[in-house]
């Protein structure tokens, strides 16, 4: 007895408190991440459907009118603010590793989060968009940050409990997105769409919280910043931010003056940063001459998979805008005589996710076990052809409603279950093949490049609803779901071209 007691006192290692046999610190991750995506994908279920609202809106029972914007000014909103939420994981990145280090990023991100959350609770257009860029600003902090701390927790790479650790954290993020749309979302729509807000300001909140109180569980690495800057570097980036933003006050100044100012003066000039940048990264890496011949190939290899996940992303996350929208206006909303939110569908990624990722990694395995798992190239072709056809189905409902008819609510189901699959099959195997084929001096960078296909994806989608275009319209849903099926088949029909490009990589 004695001598147990003495072990533990001294905390010799298999001791310590454990979170299901991890380091305690990735209970205070964990909770930090569900907490975050719940006020995340709280705020994101009602986002659409506030900007269309208008007036009382009595008929949804909301004491709190939205902005009474159009359906395409809303769908492009949505978007320029999913991109910029993974536009801003790369300089999130870059805070963490050169000014605060990654601890203090991510709590002054959860600082910056609720203050936007907060913003979006207050009436009027100003606040409104204010919390917006706030929210995606502290999201994109938070982001970059936090996955760098779970791997912290771990002695190194070949750690065991590493590849588990990743995988409850995981859980952590679906469980928060899960459950948000039926508190904040049934709040917001059905009650006060700013107190919806307000909710998610509070989830942020706690897991701000508990993430200070468990700071100390966390690993020492996550305070220190790997490679800060020097005091002429510091210097030089003021300046350089100071005359990015004079200039910028200068040129919105002039046209305020004017009198021709409206919001596609913001959201143009975005949209275009949000596809121009990821090009310019591209780019940048591909013209290195740093980069030996055989990191050159796996580059132009790379930019396949790039542009692949980029047409996916335009497509999956309409989920939260266009689908959002038919879901509000053109379905039931009841199931066996119950009635429930439009924003209660948002649920359905995450519950899918939670359901089918068990399955489809003990799939793979069995499958190469028999040596037949497809490969990276397969899996990605398979991804994109789902979620085009999500989209070919999408149109049956939306000719169905077209005389005004409102169809069942497990049209939707069906379509957020196949772009999950979709998701299943790309996603994961984009974060794997982005790491083996990321060229040693972008090691480090290669993942906010992969985020950058978001960005690239939801730009396009804006720059579309800013040009004019009907994505709600069968039209263009047809285009789109034509769009991502042909480009699924082109990966596969150049499958030996691309994997040649890629060497070892497999």
């Amino acid at each position: 007895m004695a001598s147990s007691l003495a072990k533990a006192s001294t905390g010799t290692p298999g001791s310590e408190k454990t979170f299901f046999g991890h380091p305690r610190g990735l209970a205070t991750l964990f909770m930090t991440e569900m907490w975050e995506r719940f006020s995340y994908y709280g705020m994101r279920a009602l986002l659409v459907l506030y900007l269309v609202s208008g007036g009382a809106d009595a008929a949804r029972g909301s004491q709190g009118g939205g902005l009474a914007m159009t359906g395409a000014t809303a769908v492009a909103i949505y978007s320029v603010y999913v991109s910029m939420v993974y536009l801003m994981a790369m300089p999130g990145g870059w805070f963490g590793d050169r000014v605060w280090g990654a601890r203090k990023t991510v709590a002054i991100a959860g600082f910056v989060i609720m203050a936007g959350h907060g913003s979006l609770a207050l009436p009027g257009q100003a606040a409104f968009f204010v919390g917006l860029a706030l929210v995606a600003a502290g999201s994109g902090l938070l982001k970059a940050n936090i996955s760098t701390m779970v791997g912290h927790l771990y002695d190194g790479p070949d750690d065991p409990r590493r590849d588990g650790g990743f995988t409850l954290f995981y859980i952590g993020i679906n469980l928060g997105a899960f459950i948000a749309p039926f508190v904040v979302g049934t709040v917001g729509e059905k009650v006060n769409w700013h107190l919806g807000f307000l909710l998610a300001a509070a989830g942020m909140g706690v897991g701000l919280i508990q993430f200070l109180f468990g700071t100390k569980h966390l690993s020492e690495k996550s305070a220190v910043v790997p490679n800060p800057l020097s005091a002429a570097e510091r210097n030089s980036m003021l300046v350089k931010v100071a005359v990015v933003l004079v200039a910028a006050a200068a040129f919105y100044g002039v046209v305020v003056g004017m009198g021709v100012y409206t919001l596609n003066w913001a959201l143009v000039p975005i949209t275009l940063a949000g596809l121009l940048i990821p090009v310019a990264v591209l780019v940048r890496i591909k013209r290195d001459k740093d980069l030996d011949k055989s990191e050159q190939s796996k580059m132009t290899g790379y930019i396949w998979f790039f542009v692949a996940a980029a047409i996916f992303w335009m497509i999956y996350d309409q989920g939260g805008s266009t689908l959002s929208l038919f879901a509000d206006s053109k379905t039931t909303g009841t199931v066996f005589g119950l009635g429930f939110p439009a924003t209660w569908y948002q649920s359905l990624n995450p519950l899918f996710v939670m359901s089918l990722a068990p399955v489809f990694a003990w799939l793979w395995l069995w499958l190469a076990r028999k040596n037949q798992e497809p490969n990276t190239i397969v899996k990605f072709s398979m991804g994109l052809v789902l979620v085009g056809a999500s989209f070919f189905i999408f149109i049956v409902p939306m000719n169905m409603a077209g005389d005004g008819t409102k169809v069942s609510p497990l049209w939707l189901v069906s379509i957020y279950m196949i772009q999950t699959i979709g998701e299943l099959c790309l996603s994961p195997v984009g974060l794997s093949v982005t790491t083996k084929m990321a060229p040693k001096k972008y090691a480090s960078q290669m993942m906010g490049v992969w985020f950058l296909a978001v960005t690239a994806g939801d730009c396009s989608t804006s720059l579309l609803s800013l040009a004019g275009v009907d994505l709600n319209g069968t039209g263009m849903i047809a285009m789109e779901a034509s769009l991502a099926v042909a480009a699924g088949f082109a990966i596969y029909m150049y499958r030996k071209k691309v994997q040649a490009l890629m060497g070892t990589v497999h």
